[in-house]
């Protein structure tokens, strides 16, 4: 189920429980076997909100607190602090203090990052593709936190399409340097590429956000969806939960699933 999770209780503060799902140990079928989180890709409707009830068991929550967003490619962030009342809202980050949920971001290629302040207490859910990182929702996202009363704030940035494998018109590439230099990349074939993950990290380490930045890429990797290998595909997510200090982890004190690279 999870490409990478990691599990660490509360000592003077929260806990957190932070991961991302693999394509693997779902009920989709076909182009979406079988973990498909995307209700928004052609699956079967029963077996996505299967697969979501089984993430949402995974993190210990009712599924009504599992929250997804209807992402947009923008820069909206919004604090949640229960479970949503009609329509998903429009935005590309979730930012909560909130126990008892389980923050969601999507993804089949773009940049999932997610972050824990858990002294302050506070979490967030980034979707940060290419027009998220060149509009800066990580730094945006990292100013509601303040606002919530962080100031040590680590991040996960999940696993992407790499800048190997993401192709782009020169002018393109261009446009993504102008705001960050690092995200300029060439492709395996020679061709101008962009890499928003080392984007994405270059932007919260200019915010003193400490980044654990899993290893994988979307395209690369049968086990992640990737809309740029396959166009009809489902959706993977980052999921992130603080936990108060009565939260039991089955005897662990910290799990890890998959490897990681830090910077």
């Amino acid at each position: 189920m999870f490409h990478w999770r990691e599990r660490v209780p509360a000592t003077d503060g929260r806990g957190v429980d932070w991961g991302f799902t693999s394509t693997h140990g779902g009920s989709s079928a076909g182009d979406f076997a079988t973990l498909n989180l995307g209700g928004h890709v052609g699956d079967d409707p029963i077996a996505v909100e299967s697969n979501r009830t089984l993430v949402a068991n995974a993190f210990g929550v009712g599924r009504e607190r599992l929250l997804f967003m209807n992402q947009r490619h923008g820069s909206q962030v919004v604090v949640v602090d229960g479970p949503w009342q009609g329509e998903l809202p429009e935005a590309d980050a979730l930012v909560t203090t909130s126990t008892d949920l389980a923050l969601a971001v999507l993804v089949a290629d773009c940049t999932p990052v997610l972050l824990v302040d858990p002294i302050a207490g506070v979490a967030a859910a980034v979707h940060a593709g290419r027009p998220g990182m060149m509009s800066g929702i990580v730094s945006r996202v990292v100013d509601a936190m303040t606002d919530l009363g962080a100031s040590s704030i680590s991040a996960a940035v999940g696993p992407s399409v790499c800048g190997r494998c993401y192709e782009v018109p020169e002018e393109m590439r261009a446009q993504a340097a102008r705001i960050s230099p690092v995200a300029s990349a060439i492709s395996w074939r020679g061709t101008p590429a962009i890499d928003v993950a080392a984007g994405v990290v270059e932007q919260l380490r200019a915010r003193s956000v400490a980044v654990q930045w899993i290893a994988g890429c979307s395209r690369e990797s049968e086990g992640l969806f990737s809309y740029r290998r396959r166009n009809r595909t489902g959706r993977c997510a980052g999921v992130v939960r603080l936990l108060d200090a009565h939260h039991e982890l089955d005897g662990h004190n910290k799990e890890h699933h998959h490897g990681k690279g830090q910077v």
